[in-house]
């Protein structure tokens, strides 16, 4: 079983570390100070397990949970931290056990034996956690690691066949999530102005005519104004009076 721990306490990953070489089979492939970090980690590494600590700088364990839902292979989540308060929230995130520290070497080793459990018999899905609530940071992976967006930084989403296209202030990068779940999602944050396009709210600057009739939206940073289906545009007019 190779395992990703994540930590922001070097004590803390230093005590999981020690536990783990107890445990027949187990190897510690990678360890991680934060959420951004052990995402990379877990591309890079592809683990069977991460043992992941909630309350971290950035992006916290429960954000990194709902990114390696969608990983594939998905590896299992095995939460570990100082507070019961979370435990609904991690196992909304489907979450395969949640233990609170200081960790003890049985509940570790059941732990342990139910994420075999997991790796023997369940479907892994790549399926984001419907919790309710919304990310930060949008995850590309890119030919073994991965780039994590902001989703501030967001301009807007296009799809293209099994892909959608984030356009984004630092470029373009493709991920493998469809529009409708992003748009569940981020919808207070996305307008439709498509069925294959998504628009950030304040990056429209106005809508305009084109000469073959067609209504495009200008874009606060749009190299190009962007077409706006029929369908569309009344509702799109409405959501430009309340911007």
């Amino acid at each position: 079983m190779r395992v990703v721990i994540a930590d922001d306490e070097p004590l803390a990953r230093e005590r999981l570390r020690a536990l783990l070489a107890d445990q027949h089979g187990v190897e510690v492939v990678a360890e991680a100070a934060d959420g951004q970090h052990a995402l990379h980690a877990c591309a890079e590494h592809r683990p069977d397990l991460v043992l992941l600590d909630i309350a971290m700088p950035g992006i916290d364990g429960l954000e990194a949970a709902r990114h390696l839902a969608a990983f594939e292979p998905r590896p299992a989540v095995v939460f570990c931290t100082a507070y019961d308060a979370h435990a609904l929230s991690a196992f909304e995130a489907e979450a395969i056990d949640y233990l609170v520290k200081p960790v003890r070497a049985e509940r570790l080793s059941a732990a342990l034996e139910r994420v075999r459990t997991f790796a023997a018999g369940r479907e892994r899905t790549a399926t984001t956690a419907g919790n309710g609530q919304r990310r930060s940071h949008l995850c590309a992976r890119l030919r073994g690691s991965l780039r994590l967006i902001p989703v501030e930084d967001v301009h807007y989403l296009h799809a293209e066949e099994k892909y959608v296209i984030v356009h984004h202030a630092r470029g373009e990068d493709l991920i493998e999530e469809s529009l409708k779940s992003l748009e569940d999602e981020f919808g207070e944050r996305f307008v439709r102005i498509h069925r294959n396009c998504l628009v950030a709210r304040h990056e429209i600057v106005e809508l305009k005519r084109a000469p073959d009739g067609h209504v495009q939206a200008v874009l606060r940073h749009g190299k190009q104004p962007l077409e706006v289906s029929r369908r569309c545009v009344s509702g799109l007019r409405e959501t430009l009076k309340h911007l």
